[in-house]
């Protein structure tokens, strides 16, 4: 698949306002979880499994939390770094999920934190080509002293997400970047700031993302 000449001309004022909203997406089910198990805790009714519920809604809220902070947030200023271990521990808090396996080996023990960003959203990407579950080979090297991220997936039911195949290729006008598909606008955004082009090689038995 052939990356077109993107558009990057979105004002930051609403790029900023489509990745909150788009966060606010990411909270809604584990938040309205935990809503909803309180009040059948109030009510009196099925006490241990509300509470149950509620502990782990709440920890899927702040794994989301912790991982929109370096994957959308002003954590990701160039110059800092972030070791490869946290990357990892978000990204496997981020997909805990019995549906997704994550495989995950490194040859650096820290990242450019606007590196590490771009990895973070590279997964996102990753995890949305395989709805129904699979596996995520993640492989980070370092390559004339620059960081190379290869994201391997495979899976059942295996596609890349149509929003990110239209703004890969340039298929989408900035009038049509909403909430739905900014992770992705984002992604490619993130891609030229840190100046490591992304290709995808898709074949019938699995996707690769690569960055360097």
């Amino acid at each position: 698949m052939t990356q077109a000449q993107p558009d990057f001309s979105l004002d930051p004022a609403e790029l900023a306002s489509l990745l909150a909203s788009r966060l606010c997406h990411d909270l809604i089910s584990p938040v309205g979880a935990i809503n909803n198990a309180m009040e059948l805790y109030e009510e009196g009714l099925g006490d241990e499994e509300a509470l149950s519920l509620i502990r782990l809604s709440a920890a899927k809220a702040s794994a989301r939390l912790q991982f929109a902070r370096l994957a959308y947030g002003t954590a990701g200023s160039a110059g800092d770094a972030v070791s490869s271990l946290e990357a990892e521990k978000l990204a496997r808090h981020y997909l805990d999920s019995d549906k997704t396996e994550l495989h995950w080996q490194t040859k650096m023990p820290y990242l450019p934190k606007d590196k590490a960003k771009l990895l973070l959203n590279m997964l996102v990407a990753a995890a949305g080509s395989i709805p129904r579950g699979g596996k995520i080979f993640v492989l980070i090297e370092e390559k004339q002293e620059k960081p190379l991220f290869l994201l391997h997936v495979e899976g059942s039911l295996l596609r890349l997400p149509a929003a990110f195949a239209e703004i890969y290729q340039g298929l989408i006008q900035k009038a049509a970047i909403s909430a739905h598909n900014i992770q992705f606008y984002w992604l490619i955004l993130l891609s030229a700031q840190t100046a490591m082009p992304l290709a995808i090689a898709q074949q019938a038995e699995f996707i690769e993302f690569l960055a360097q």
